[in-house]
């Protein structure tokens, strides 16, 4: 299984090949200049746009920030409604919400689709709540051994590749010190 979150008991995993975190995305040159964590008091009274039932709800709603919180669904039929990732852009971008808080992959990629002016925050610096970065990996079957150990090797030797490919769709990449991954 592609893009699974390392530590899953269900699956073995394979090496992360990318780590990434949920993001607060917002149009640059904003009152939100700066902001780093759900918890800053800037955010009070803002319209942010979220998926439900995702790890950054929970830290919202610690904030008291659902209140005035936009709430995206979680499970969609793509073939007939657009990503909730593009919808929110999209109403940012139309002044519907004020902001964004999704998952980096996501935001990345549509922001560079919809050519959006945006200020991409990866929320690596929450205190409390939910954690808000994940190791991506590839979910291997307990009992594939060899195939688990061929991945491992396939990463290992296109790690470079990887990387270059993610970065091109924007995908906001970070080390295991919560830095950016630019190159």
């Amino acid at each position: 299984i592609m893009g699974y979150a390392q530590g899953d008991e269900l699956v073995q995993n394979t090496n992360a090949y990318y780590r990434s975190a949920y993001v607060l995305v917002h149009p640059k040159s904003h009152d939100m200049e700066g902001v780093e964590t759900i918890e800053d008091p800037r955010l009070t009274g803002k319209t942010i746009g979220v998926v439900e039932s995702t790890p950054p709800t929970a830290n919202m709603a610690a904030n008291k920030l659902l209140r005035t919180a936009k709430i995206y669904p979680l499970a969609v039929d793509t073939r007939v409604t657009p990503s909730m990732g593009e919808v929110m852009i999209k109403d940012m971008l139309a002044h519907k919400i004020d902001a964004a808080v999704l998952w980096g992959p996501m935001a990345g990629y549509y922001a560079k689709e919809l050519g959006a002016d945006v200020t991409i925050v990866p929320l690596v610096k929450e205190k409390t709540g939910s954690r808000m970065s994940y190791r991506i990996t590839m979910g291997v079957r307990p009992s594939d051994q060899e195939w688990k150990r061929t991945l491992n090797r396939v990463i290992r030797e296109n790690q470079a590749e990887i990387t270059r490919i993610l970065l091109s769709y924007n995908v906001p990449l970070i080390d295991e010190h919560d830095n950016l991954i630019t190159q």
